[in-house]
C-alpha cells in the first residue's frame, strides 16, 4: 500500500467555456492516479466539512481511494483558480486562508509501522504551508530514521503563493535529504535556483542521500538521476495538449506505480532502488511520461486507468 500526504483541494477551472468546479490537490492527483492504475493507496488529507469537502470525499471514494486515515475537519476546503491560456497550460491562484489542509496535528498523523505501507509520499503546499508542513516533516523524518518504506516528494513549488526564494531553498534542502525519491519539474528548479543547472541540483540530491531524482521538462521529457549516478533520458510522448492540469501529478503516480509493480517500495528502500537496472528505469519513465500525456489529452486532472494505460504501452 502507498499512503499519501496532503492536500485534497477544489478547482475552479475557468477556461473560454466557462467555469467548473473539479477535485484537484497535488497529492490527491496522484493517489486517484495510483489507484486508477490499480495501486491500493490510502489519502492522509483534512477534508473540508463544507460542500467541496463532500465533493471531493464522494471523487475520491468513487475512484477506490482509500480514506481510512483522512480527518473530517472543521475548517473549508481550500480552493485553486485554475485558469487555461488557448494552449491550455495552467496558472494558479489560491484561497487558502484559514481552510482545512495546513492545520495537521500530530494527533491525527497514524503510525505507519506495523502497517502494509510500502512508501509514504506528499509535497506540493502540503510541505510548505504552516502549521501543517511541520507536522508532515516530522513524519518524514520519523521514516526517514526507521528505514521501513520508501519515503517520495514532489516539490511542486508555489512562487505565486510562497515567495521567499531564499527560504524555499532552506525548507526544500532540509526535507530532501529526508527523502528516498526527489521530483521535480524545470520549472521548479528554475524558480529555485536560477544560477545553477539542473545537472548540478540533482548531483546535490544525490550527495545529501536521495537514491533518485526525476525532474520532468514538459514537453522535452524528463531525467532521472538513478542510484548509481547514471543518467536516464525519456522523451515526452506525442500528445495533442487538451490542458495540463494534473499532469505532473499523474506522472508522479505513473511513476510510483510502475515502481511498485517492480517490487522496488518497501523496506530497505535504497537497497530496493539500487536494485532496477537501466532497462526497468527506461520503462519505469515511458510508463510516468504516457500516463502524464493521455492525462495532458483531456479535460483537467484524469488520469488513465490500467487498461488504457496497458494498451498504449504495448502499442
Amino acid at each position: 500500500m502507498i499512503v499519501v500526504a496532503g492536500e485534497a483541494l477544489i478547482d475552479l477551472v475557468v477556461s473560454a467555456e466557462g467555469e467548473r468546479a473539479v477535485p484537484g490537490g497535488s497529492p490527491a492527483n496522484v493517489a486517484v492516479t495510483l489507484a486508477r492504475l490499480d495501486q491500493p493507496v490510502r489519502l492522509l488529507a483534512r477534508l473540508g466539512a463544507d460542500g467541496y469537502g463532500k465533493q471531493l470525499t464522494e471523487h475520491l471514494t468513487a475512484n477506490r481511494v482509500d480514506l481510512g486515515w483522512a480527518v473530517r475537519a472543521e475548517q473549508p476546503t481550500s480552493v485553486a483558480l485554475a485558469t487555461l491560456d488557448a494552449t491550455g497550460q495552467a496558472s494558479y491562484e489560491f484561497r487558502l486562508i484559514g481552510t482545512a489542509d495546513w492545520q495537521w496535528t500530530p494527533q491525527e498523523l497514524p503510525e505507519l509501522a506495523g502497517t502494509s505501507a510500502t512508501a509514504l509520499h506528499t509535497g506540493s503546499l502540503a510541505l510548505a504551508l504552516a502549521p501543517g508542513a511541520q507536522v508532515l516533516e516530522d513524519l518524514l523524518a520519523r521514516e526517514r530514521r526507521r528505514d521501513g518504506l520508501t519515503v517520495s516528494i514532489d516539490l511542486n513549488l508555489r512562487p505565486g503563493i510562497v515567495t521567499d526564494r531564499a527560504a524555499e531553498q532552506a525548507r526544500v534542502e532540509r526535507q530532501v535529504s529526508l527523502a528516498h525519491l526527489v521530483k521535480a519539474s524545470d520549472e521548479d528548479l528554475a524558480w529555485l535556483y536560477p544560477d545553477r543547472t539542473v545537472s548540478d541540483v540533482m548531483a546535490g540530491w544525490r550527495a545529501a542521500g536521495v537514491c533518485c531524482a526525476v525532474v520532468t521538462r514538459g514537453g522535452d521529457g524528463a531525467w532521472l538521476l538513478a542510484p548509481d549516478g547514471s543518467m536516464h533520458e525519456e522523451p515526452a510522448v506525442p500528445t495533442t495538449v487538451v490542458d495540463t492540469v494534473g499532469a505532473g501529478d499523474a506522472f508522479t503516480g505513473g511513476l510510483l506505480a510502475a515502481l511498485a509493480d517492480l517490487d522496488a517500495l518497501g523496506d530497505r528502500p535504497a537497497d530496493r532502488l539500487a536494485a532496477v537496472t537501466a532497462e526497468q528505469w527506461a520503462a519505469v519513465l515511458r510508463q510516468a511520461a504516457t500516463v502524464a500525456a493521455l492525462t495532458c489529452g483531456r479535460r483537467g486532472a484524469d488520469p488513465p486507468r490500467r487498461a488504457e494505460l496497458d494498451s498504449l504501452l504495448r502499442a
